[in-house]
């Protein structure tokens, strides 16, 4: 019935779209979902370049970097990936990610993600470890890098500015900056805490 699966799949997923009254989020998932997937790059990719052109522009697409797992994610890299797919990409983040391997556990904190990546972005999801606990360092650090993003490119105008003062003295909140050692000090300082209060309780 369609001459290429990237054609099949952005019918099948306008059709629900357009079916489910189009919903403000409608993720999509694309079989290359990272620069390792692409043949020969994103941008060059008959796959992508189709789905870019066929898929409504209300539905964001799933993007995981240069890898399944990518250590770092850079400025230019989401520029080819948004020139492709004609919108900005929504970065499923599976740097803490262990599903595939639960002898691996990263505790560090959210790191290798380039300053103003969040300008070049149409939303962010942390997959996380497995286990619950581990994730606090993660996902504490996570959200000193966006407070520090949402900060540096924040509205000068009285509401922007009480954005920026509601964020406190969090890491990078002031100047727009983000040290992930600043970071890691504080979630590590917030997870003794934590701990120490888990203690204190009936059982804890």
């Amino acid at each position: 019935v369609f001459p290429s699966l990237a054609q099949a799949q952005a019918s099948v997923a306008n059709e629900v779209y357009q079916e489910l009254g189009q919903p403000s989020i409608f993720l999509f998932c694309p079989t290359e979902y990272c620069s390792s997937l692409c043949s020969p790059s994103p941008s060059q990719s008959c796959y992508l370049q189709t789905i870019g052109q066929e898929l409504l522009p209300g539905i964001g697409v799933i993007w995981t970097g240069p890898k399944v797992v990518s250590q770092e994610l850079s400025a230019t890299l989401l520029e080819e990936v948004e020139a492709v797919l004609r919108r900005r990409p929504v970065i499923w983040d599976n740097l803490y990610a262990n599903d595939y391997d639960c002898r691996r556990v990263f505790l560090g904190p959210y790191m290798g993600r380039a300053p103003g990546l969040m300008s070049r972005l149409q939303g962010l999801l942390l997959n996380p470890n497995c286990e619950l606990q581990a994730n606090f360092i993660p996902i504490h650090t996570l959200g000193a890098w966006f407070r520090s993003e949402l900060g540096s490119c924040a509205p000068p105008d009285p509401a922007g500015e009480e954005v920026v003062a509601a964020l406190g003295d969090s890491p990078g909140a002031q100047d727009g900056s983000y040290s992930p050692q600043e970071a890691l000090e504080v979630a590590l300082r917030d997870w003794v805490a934590e701990i120490n209060q888990q203690a204190l309780e009936p059982g804890g």
